[in-house]
């Protein structure tokens, strides 16, 4: 669980006298040292150079193949700028203030394993409205800034924020070894792994808990002002927002409207209830979300398409079905939590399984795994839609170019992932539980397949 160092690949396969040979040692450095080491160095370079072949080179893959060509594409690589940072420090500010300042309900979170009930606050539509309206007010209405901006100096955000990820990763290590926020912290003794995956499950400063704060307010909320912006910067350039962009840059607005009116499910996922906050999530939802979500729609902004009415009208209808598809699997999910199995799910009687655990504390608790609705069809079965809905948004970038692509497939592996270790997850905590739970619903992703 979250709040134990991970077992060591020597402890995981139980074979005596394996922890010392040198196979084992190797593997204890790749896993402490080596792995982390190599994910913190190259990560930023890749979604840098995604950015760079979509601007600099019409979103070809084929300079990767052509050493000729690489000076150019090296030179083309985004550089940090204090512009960046000060603008990204801003938004930052801002986002904590709406966090804090807005009005609304407190909510709690999940027990943690210690023990503890995190609490968020949550306002998450009205601060969504209230960036979007300060951004348009401040570029449309004061002219401060051209509504593009975002567009024209995406480059030097996405490297700014590259370095903002590793000072914000290196801040909270030092945190959760000095001043930890609660009693689920902890560390592996090892430092690069500790910066990676992080040092503490919740943590905060003040009454701002920094998971809610980067990923839901400056990760979502950078990833919508940057739709906004891509859109303006094609108006720019063509005098209109084509077909193309409005769908690409539409279904992935709905997708962020959606996220905030169902913010407080956000709570109970893997990456919130499981996952430390370190370089692994602090760097991917600074940095990783805007650069590689909003890859299609930075290629459609130079490269537009008229769709015709068919493909327009199908691919709205799709990604928007398939978006309430989503919103319904969660909120069967959560209605079903919150009334213990005491609802109905399409019209009949959830069908649940009762279910214990047990936290670090010692304390047990009680809880009940939905088998019906759209929860009975497979055991993850809200990956599909979302996965249907990340389809939906790249196909208006045409069949040109494959890098536009690359966030679906993306997806597609973070999902099996997901769900492999969510049911991993599960399997520890839940025990016999989900082993009937996963006999009573056979599919895992998708039905009758999967």
């Amino acid at each position: 669980m979250a709040n134990r160092a991970p077992t060591s690949p020597a402890s995981a396969a139980g074979t005596p006298g394996w922890t010392g040979s040198p196979r084992g040692r190797l593997a204890r450095t790749v896993r402490r040292t080596v792995g982390p080491l190599t994910l913190l160095l190259i990560t930023p370079p890749i979604v840098l150079l995604l950015w760079a072949l979509v601007v600099a080179f019409d979103g070809a893959c084929r300079p990767l193949a052509e050493p000729a060509r690489w000076p150019a594409l090296v030179s083309a690589l985004p550089y940090p700028s204090p512009w960046a940072a000060l603008t990204i420090t801003g938004f930052t500010v801002f986002e904590a203030a709406l966090l804090r300042l807005l009005p609304g309900p407190q909510w709690q979170g999940p027990v943690t394993p210690a023990g503890v009930r995190p609490a968020y606050r949550a306002n998450g539509p009205a601060a969504l409205a209230a960036t979007h309206a300060a951004y348009l007010a401040a570029s449309l209405g004061l002219g401060w800034f051209p509504p593009g901006v975002l567009y024209d100096r995406s480059g030097e955000l996405l490297a700014t924020a590259c370095v903002l990820a590793w000072a914000l990763s290196a801040a909270l290590y030092v945190k959760g070894l000095r001043r930890p926020s609660g009693p689920d912290h902890g560390t592996t003794g090892h430092v690069l792994l500790d910066v990676f995956r992080g040092t503490e499950l919740h943590p905060s400063l003040g009454r701002i808990d920094l998971k809610q704060l980067f990923n839901c307010r400056v990760g979502m909320m950078s990833w919508g002002l940057l739709l906004v912006s891509f859109a303006a910067a094609q108006h720019e350039r063509f005098h209109g927002i084509l077909s193309s962009m409005a769908v690409a840059a539409g279904l992935q607005l709905a997708y962020i409207v959606k996220f905030f009116h169902w913010e407080t499910g956000y709570f109970a996922t893997l990456d919130i209830t499981h996952d430390r906050f370190g370089y692994y999530l602090c760097w991917g939802v600074t940095v990783w979300l805007p650069g590689v979500y909003t890859l299609s729609t930075l290629y459609l902004v130079t490269h537009p398409r008229r769709l015709p009415l068919w493909e327009t009208v199908l691919l709205l209808t799709t990604g928007l079905v398939a978006l309430a598809v989503n919103y319904s699997a969660d909120e069967q999910r959560q209605r079903v939590r919150r009334t213990g199995g005491d609802t109905r799910i399409w019209g009949r009687p959830a069908k649940t399984l009762p279910a214990r655990y047990v936290t670090s504390d010692g304390r047990e608790h009680s809880t009940v795994l939905l088998c019906s609705g759209w929860w009975g069809l497979s055991r993850h079965f809200h990956y599909l839609p979302e996965l249907v809905l990340a389809v939906c948004w790249v196909t208006p970038a045409g069949g040109a170019r494959i890098l536009p692509y690359f966030y679906p497939v993306y997806l597609a592996a973070l999902l099996a992932d997901r769900a492999g270790r969510d049911e991993r997850r599960c399997l520890q905590k839940y025990g016999d539980a989900y082993r009937d739970y996963c006999r009573r619903v056979r599919w895992k992703v998708i039905p009758y397949l999967h």
